[in-house]
């Protein structure tokens, strides 16, 4: 087995004993980062502790994502429940405003984080973050959303590296080649959206990890990105008072 995906099964393991727990549940969307830690998950704890939650937005979720997610599911053995989050997201219309795009977008990644914790205080179990290295840095995640978890198996490794992983650890080539989307509105890529590939976004942050400054428009582009986005990879600040 790959190395890091050696440490990576170890840690988690490890964590989950430490904390007191023997099961973890996962979203799972049918995507390759959240297909890679159900692979790692069931790899640590065992098929028969890791539990995944299909959680599509029926009308904007594709039926290919909710098909691959359940076939991943069953290959790897793992319990699997599909749980459209519209009625969840249709209670927020009754608000008295408006709801901006912005709402409508992280709404959906917070109910997703709502269902899993209510999955995992049910069951006695941890939640299992999907967000990977290069999302962790640009702060491309929603708040208190897909950004809530108990551990992060797959943080430490950039995108490209989520890739070549699946790819060692034999997850589907369907999922692996699939556009990268969050899937929070109609027609979305995360290259797209970001304004670059995430080969060139990755070797732009290694860039930063190593304390380079950016020298070009697009490494300030992801510079800026970062700084804006820093407060969402920290605790809430606390307002001291004088004695």
């Amino acid at each position: 087995m790959d190395q890091k995906a050696d440490s990576i099964v170890a840690q988690l393991a490890e964590y989950t004993k430490k904390a007191g727990f023997e099961r973890a549940v996962v979203g799972l969307s049918g995507g390759v980062d959240s297909a890679l830690v159900a692979k790692l998950g069931a790899m640590a704890l065992g098929s028969q502790n890791v539990t995944a939650l299909i959680m599509p937005n029926d009308g904007l979720t594709k039926p290919q994502n909710i098909q691959d997610a359940q076939e991943w599911a069953d290959k790897l053995g793992i319990k699997h429940h599909l749980i459209p989050i519209n009625p969840f997201i249709d209670g927020y219309e009754e608000l008295p405003w408006d709801s901006s795009s912005l709402a409508q977008m992280n709404i959906q990644a917070r109910v997703r984080m709502t269902v899993l914790y209510h999955y995992a205080n049910t069951h006695n179990a941890i939640v299992l973050g999907t967000g990977n290295k290069t999302e962790l840095m640009l702060g491309y995640f929603t708040k208190h959303g897909d950004g809530a978890t108990d551990i992060l198996p797959i943080g430490n490794l950039y995108k490209t590296a989520v890739w070549e992983l699946s790819e060692q650890l034999g997850l589907p080539e369907v999922i692996i080649h699939k556009t990268a989307s969050a899937e929070l509105m109609r027609d979305q890529s995360d290259e797209e959206e970001i304004g670059m590939e995430y080969s060139e976004i990755d070797k732009i942050l290694m860039k930063f990890e190593k304390g380079e400054k950016p020298v070009n428009d697009d490494e300030q582009k992801l510079y800026d990105r970062m700084m804006a986005n820093e407060h969402k990879n920290a605790a809430a600040p606390i307002i001291s008072l004088k004695n």
